[in-house]
């Protein structure tokens, strides 16, 4: 689990195909002494397991589904990445509980500077925006965000700050790049609960 802060960004720096997995190197200093093999590591919003360290970095194998439901399917050398390591039970939740599970892939729209600010319109599938709300949480590429609103009910506004612009890959988004999207927790589940309200409660079958 994680909380959508990120800590690092990284560069893909090598790219190996193992059959059925890709093998993804990602160079990142700041975490050198921080990880551990097998722990869990949001890339980009994916939580991926270390399979590996190297030197200033740490390398994970990403399986078929992931490769074709995330961006992790079109990285290249060279790409940028959003970290974060797992969430510890001593840690204090800075911005909302991520899973780690992408939901969709999105796409940038526009990007406005606003004064010093940025305000970035993402289209984002049904799927997800059925779940969202105005002044809700949604994690973006791994970036835990507030919606400042929904637009034409295709896609959220996001006002971005310019930490966040700068030390995360959101400030090098193009429009038409894609994002990874992971709904708010809370809103699935509330959703789930509102579409099974007056149907018969799921039984074992025992």
């Amino acid at each position: 689990m994680f909380t959508g802060i990120v800590q690092a960004v990284g560069t893909i720096v090598d790219l190996v195909d193992l059959g059925s997995t890709r093998r993804f190197s990602v160079q990142v200093p700041e975490f050198v002494g921080q990880l551990s093999l097998g722990d869990s590591v949001s890339v980009d919003g994916a939580c991926l397991t270390v399979a590996g360290l190297v030197d200033a970095g740490f390398f994970v194998d990403v399986i078929g589904p992931t490769l074709d439901r995330t961006l992790a399917g079109t990285y290249q050398e060279g790409s940028i990445v959003n970290l974060e390591r797992a969430l510890r039970m001593c840690d204090g939740i800075s911005g909302h509980i991520v899973q780690g599970h992408v939901d969709t892939v999105g796409y940038l729209e526009s990007s406005i500077k606003n004064g010093n600010s940025w305000i970035l319109d993402f289209n984002i599938p049904s799927s997800v925006l059925s779940e969202t709300i105005n002044h809700g949480s949604i994690a973006l590429n791994g970036v835990s965000l507030t919606v400042s609103e929904l637009v034409d009910e295709r896609g959220v506004r996001i006002g971005v700050i310019p930490h966040t612009y700068e030390h995360t890959n959101l400030g090098r988004l193009l429009p038409g790049d894609p994002v990874n999207v992971e709904g708010d927790l809370i809103g699935k589940y509330v959703s789930r609960i509102m579409a099974r309200r007056g149907k018969p409660e799921p039984t074992s079958g025992l």
